[in-house]
């Protein structure tokens, strides 16, 4: 999927202002330069009344009290909430203190809001990872995305704050309201609670770290912590050089198990509520025991050189052709998903790998110049044919009423598409062959 793009900036915010990190996979994140910068898409409006809280967990909640105890103004508050609730909060970018956002107001142009809170120092993120990493169960707890209490606690007692306490937020933005904070950084506010609630290395990313840094140097303090409590192994006793190159004798190999004739059937996959469709499994199973198969029989895997978007397209169309199923139609949502395409573009695509493999694929999507010769050819020989003038593109003949279409492939067949009249929707049509004339006329019937 291409990246969203940033609202236009505006106006640079007022010197009180700063910002901070940002919200939970309620938004799902955007790649970032490095693990010190999180970029999380807008989240959409709420459906619902409007009633229930902005977070459920309670490190999320805990977040919402320090904003509503930084604001001596509850209309502004109120009013935040609804800016939230209606989606007017764009993406949010989070880096080690600071979080910030477009926020789209009365105005057309968005105003920058932002939050600051304090990074913990190098010192303060060593007594952190101390503390963290003799407890086993507060990495345990990090890996599913869960901030226990017992974990606060521990940091507390080392002298460090995680969540943010009464006049820790700093917050600012360019709108002329100098409310403390005003409603457009109190609505960045409530969607950074969302946030911290789906993913609380949010919270860590704000205080200074990332979720990889952050992962890593907790499971080494941990194994280290470990070794440390794990009584030493008996010494080893000593062999001579003489002895342990002394060549020894090794049994040869067992022989290879049997190949089977055929590959063997996937098992059965239940239905379970909210998991993945079990005949799109079995299908994606069936296939891949099918390739294993060739490639013991042959030692040549012949799919292993295609994209992820060929072999998409190849899964779907290794479907039954005699209507879209809801099994079939689950399958094409999932790859269309997993390719960051729609369902029509996989359906197009499917149409031309039916009528010529990956070379069809080829022809539908990449337009190229061929050399002189069979296309130069195929006009004279469609006029001859009695059929009328036709418009030349790259490697495309387009009939002038602009329903028709031949494409010339790298392996000298014409593949024949069609259209609505006026549509410019060009879908793949009859069989492929090295005659234009014949090609055509099996694609208008004739």
């Amino acid at each position: 999927m291409s990246p969203r793009p940033q609202p236009h900036p505006g106006p640079q915010p007022r010197p009180r202002s700063s910002a901070r990190p940002e919200s939970r996979p309620v938004a799902r994140p955007r790649p970032g330069p490095d693990d010190l910068r999180r970029t999380f898409e807008a989240v959409p409006p709420r459906t619902s009344d409007g009633d229930e809280p902005f977070a459920d967990s309670w490190w999320g909640r805990a977040w919402v009290a320090a904003l509503e105890s930084l604001s001596m103004d509850e209309g502004r508050l109120s009013r935040g909430r609804t800016y939230a609730d209606s989606g007017k909060v764009a993406a949010i970018t989070v880096t080690p203190g600071r979080v910030v956002a477009y926020v789209h107001g009365s105005r057309p142009r968005p105003y920058r809001a932002e939050l600051r809170l304090r990074a913990l120092t190098d010192a303060d993120w060593d007594t952190f990872l101390d503390a963290v990493a003799a407890r086993p169960g507060h990495l345990a707890a990090l890996l599913v995305k869960e901030m226990p209490h017992s974990l606060v606690d521990t940091a507390a007692e080392a002298g460090i704050g995680l969540l943010p306490a009464a006049g820790d937020l700093d917050p600012g933005c360019s709108c002329p309201d100098h409310g403390w904070p005003c409603k457009h950084v109190a609505a960045l506010c409530y969607q950074m609670a969302r946030l911290l609630d789906a993913d609380p290395f949010v919270l860590l990313l704000l205080r200074g770290r990332g979720e990889r840094d952050t992962l890593e140097e907790l499971g080494r303090r941990n194994a280290a912590h470990s070794a440390r409590e794990r009584p030493a192994a008996p010494a080893s006793p000593s062999v001579p050089a003489r002895e342990a190159l002394a060549d020894r004798y090794l049994p040869p190999l067992p022989a290879p198990l049997m190949l089977l004739p055929h590959p063997g059937q996937p098992p059965s996959y239940p239905s379970l509520p909210g998991a993945r469709d079990p005949l799109a499994l079995d299908h994606l199973a069936t296939d891949a025991a099918a390739r294993a198969h060739t490639l013991l029989t042959t030692g040549l895997d012949p799919l292993a050189g295609l994209t992820a978007w060929q072999d998409a397209v190849r899964l779907a169309a290794s479907r039954p052709t005699a209507g879209l199923t809801a099994t079939t139609r689950a399958l094409y949502r999932e790859l269309a998903h997993a390719t960051g395409r729609t369902p029509t573009d996989l359906a197009r695509a499917v149409a031309a790998w039916r009528q010529g493999g990956a070379e069809g694929l080829s022809v539908l999507e990449t337009p190229w110049d061929p050399p002189a010769g069979p296309f130069d050819r195929a006009r004279p020989a469609l006029a001859a044919a009695d059929f009328p003038r036709f418009h030349p593109w790259r490697n495309q003949l387009t009939h002038p009423s602009g329903t028709l279409q031949l494409r010339f492939g790298h392996d000298g067949r014409w593949y024949g598409y069609e259209s609505e009249p006026g549509e410019d929707d060009w879908w793949p049509r009859a069989t492929p062959g090295s005659d234009p004339v014949g090609a055509l006329m099996e694609l208008s019937g004739g």
